[in-house]
C-alpha cells in the first residue's frame, strides 16, 4: 500500500470536510488529493529523484508529501534553519530533486544540482492547476515513503528511510479511521521536516481531523490560534509549553475552553513543568509521547489516566511515572539490553531496544536492524516492575568516571528540586584522575540569588553518591536547545573544553 491511500479515503470519505486550515485558507480533504494529484502529473516527466521541501509548515507540506507518494518518489524535508555549509552538502545529496521554498538559497548553495526550484505559492498554484487532467493513480509497491535526515552531531546527518508500509503500520496500529468529530482541530506547529510533523498530518487526516497549522511557534500566536479555531488538541515539545505558561502566567488572556488534550515529546519534561501544565489545565488530557525518526514516530505513550494518577498519587513509585514516557503500543515490542546485548530485568539500566512494522531502522546504503529485527535506539533508559518506561538520555550521553556510569538525568532531576534553579545540564568533563568527571551548568530563575557551587555540590552528595558532585560547575543565561526541544549537550561539552 501507499500513504497516499490515507488521504484518498478522507476524501473519498467526506470530501468537503475541512481538512485544513493556515494562513486563513481552508482546504477540504478533496481539495487536498487534487492538489496532491496535480503535483504527482507534475513529477510524470521530470527526472527528479526526490521530492524537497525547504520551508516552514505550509498546505506545501501535505501537498508535496502525498503529491510525491501519488508519484512513487521519495519526499525530503529539509530543515531550513540548517547553516548554509550543512544544507548545501544534504542539497547535493538529493541531487535532482524538485524542490519548494527557498528558490534562491537552493540556487546559491547548489548551483549545479540541477534542481528544479518553486516558491510555495507558485507550488501550489502549478499543482491546482495541473489537478484537472491528473490520472489520480498512485504507485505500487513497498518504496520509500520519506527520506529523513537525522540531526548530526559530530557527523554527517545520517538519510533515514521511512517506507510506505513503516508509516502505513504506524498509523493503522494507532488510529482509528474517521474517529473525529467534525468540529475537532488539531493545532500543529512541529516543522515538518521532523518525523512528529508528518506523523501528525497523516494521523490526522486518516482520523478526519481537521488540521491548524502555525508555520512557526510563537506562545502569543500559538494561543490566538487555539481560541481562533477551537483547537481542540495540540503537539507541544517542552520549551514550547514552559513559553506558553509563561505567557498565561504575565497576564495573557485567551479562551482555552475547547482545548481538550495536550501531547507533548520531541525531548525531555521537566517535572516541575509538566505538574504545573497539569494544575494549570485541571480538564486537558496530556500524553507524553516517546518516538523517534528511525521508527515512524511513536513507540511509547504515557496517557492521560497515567498522567492524572501519577500527579495525585501518594505512592512514591506511581508518583515517580510521571517522569516515565510510560508503556510501548501494543504494536511495539521493547527491551532493555546490556553492552553485550543481553536482555536486563525491571529496574536496571540499559540500552533500548525496539521492534515492529513501523520500526525502519533503515539508512540510506545500510540497516541498522539485527538479524532478528530489532532496532538498538542509542537511548538509555529502564523499565520498572509495571513495564513503564523510563529515559535515561543518549546513550552515548552517559558519564564514565572511573569505569562507573553515570546517567546525566538523575543528576538534573536533583537539580530541579532547587528552589532557584530553573533548568539545568550535566555533562562529562575531562578529568586527570577519573578520566572523565561530572560538570553541571545551571539556569537561575528571575529574581532568585545564585547558589554557591557548595551548596550545589552539596545538595547532590546528599542526594546521590559523591561520586556524581562535579568537578565543573557553569551559570548560563539559558541552555541551549534545538527547535524540537532537544537539549544540545554537546555545546555545554565545548563550553567546559574550552
Amino acid at each position: 500500500m501507499n500513504i497516499s491511500l490515507i488521504l484518498q479515503m478522507a476524501a473519498d470519505t467526506m470530501p468537503d470536510r475541512i481538512g485544513l486550515v493556515c494562513d486563513g485558507r481552508r482546504w477540504s480533504y478533496n481539495a487536498l488529493l487534487r492538489a496532491a494529484q496535480g503535483v504527482a502529473a507534475n513529477l510524470e516527466s521530470n527526472e527528479c529523484s526526490f521530492v524537497a521541501l525547504l520551508d516552514e509548515s505550509s498546505e506545501a507540506a501535505p501537498i508535496a508529501l502525498f503529491g510525491a507518494a501519488l508519484a512513487g518518489i521519495p519526499y525530503v524535508p529539509l530543515n531550513y534553519r540548517l547553516a548554509d555549509a550543512d544544507l548545501g552538502a544534504l542539497l547535493d545529496r538529493i541531487s535532482p530533486a524538485y524542490i519548494v521554498g527557498d528558490v534562491e538559497r537552493v540556487k546559491r548553495l547548489s548551483p549545479n544540482g540541477n534542481h528544479q526550484c518553486f516558491a510555495r505559492n507558485d507550488f501550489v498554484a502549478a499543482a491546482e492547476a495541473a489537478a484537472e487532467g491528473a490520472s489520480g493513480e498512485e504507485k505500487e509497491g513497498e518504496g520509500i515513503a520519506a527520506q529523513i535526515f537525522t540531526s548530526g552531531t559530530t557527523a554527517a546527518p545520517k538519510a533515514a528511510l521511512l517506507r510506505h508500509s513503516n508509516l502505513l503500520g504506524y498509523i493503522l496500529g494507532t488510529v482509528e479511521f474517521c474517529s473525529a468529530e467534525e468540529d475537532d482541530a488539531a493545532l500543529v506547529c512541529v516543522p515538518p521536516y521532523h518525523i512528529a510533523g508528518i506523523a501528525a498530518l497523516l494521523s490526522s487526516i486518516y482520523a478526519m481531523r481537521k488540521i491548524v497549522m502555525l508555520p512557526a511557534f510563537e506562545p502569543d500566536a500559538w494561543l490566538n490560534l487555539v481560541a481562533a479555531e477551537k483547537v481542540s488538541s495540540a503537539f507541544v515539545v517542552p520549551t514550547m509549553l514552559s513559553r506558553i505558561i509563561l505567557r498565561l502566567d504575565e497576564g495573557l488572556e485567551a479562551d482555552l475552553s475547547s482545548l481538550k488534550s495536550i501531547a507533548y515529546g520531541g525531548g525531555r519534561m521537566p517535572l516541575e513543568l509538566i505538574e504545573k501544565a497539569l494544575d494549570l489545565f485541571p480538564t486537558t488530557n496530556f500524553t507524553n509521547a516517546y518516538g523517534l525518526t528511525e521508527t515512524s514516530s511513536t513507540v511509547a505513550l504515557l496517557g492521560p489516566e497515567d498522567h492524572r494518577e501519577a500527579h495525585t498519587s501518594s505512592d512514591p513509585a506511581v508518583r515517580a511515572r510521571l517522569a516515565s514516557v510510560g508503556k510501548p503500543l501494543p504494536t511495539i515490542e521493547l527491551e532493555i539490553r546490556d553492552e553485550d546485548g543481553k536482555l536486563l530485568p525491571a529496574g536496571e539500566r540499559g540500552e533500548i531496544y525496539v521492534r515492529g512494522e513501523q520500526v525502519s531502522g533503515e539508512y540510506r546504503g545500510r540497516s541498522a536492524l539485527d538479524a532478528e529485527g530489532w532496532f538498538p535506539t542509542r537511548d538509555a533508559g529502564w523499565l520498572d516492575e509495571e513495564g513503564f518506561l523510563f529515559l535515561a538520555g543518549r546513550a552515548d550521553d552517559v558519564i564514565v568516571r572511573g569505569g562507573e556510569n553515570i546517567s546525566p538525568g538523575e543528576i538534573e532531576d536533583v537539580l530541579s528540586t532547587h528552589p532557584a534553579i530553573a533548568d539545568s545540564v550535566a555533562v562529562g568533563v575531562p578529568s586527570t584522575e577519573w578520566g572523565e568527571a561530572v560538570g553541571i551548568a545551571v539556569v537561575i530563575k528571575p529574581g532568585h540569588a545564585t547558589p554557591s557551587d557548595d551548596e550545589l555540590r552539596a545538595l547532590i552528595k546528599d542526594r546521590l553518591r559523591s561520586s556524581r558532585v562535579p568537578e565543573r560547575i557553569a551559570v548560563l543565561p539559558e541552555l541551549p536547545y534545538n527547535e524540537m526541544g532537544k537539549l544540545l549537550r554537546r555545546e555545554i561539552r565545548t563550553l567546559f573544553n574550552s
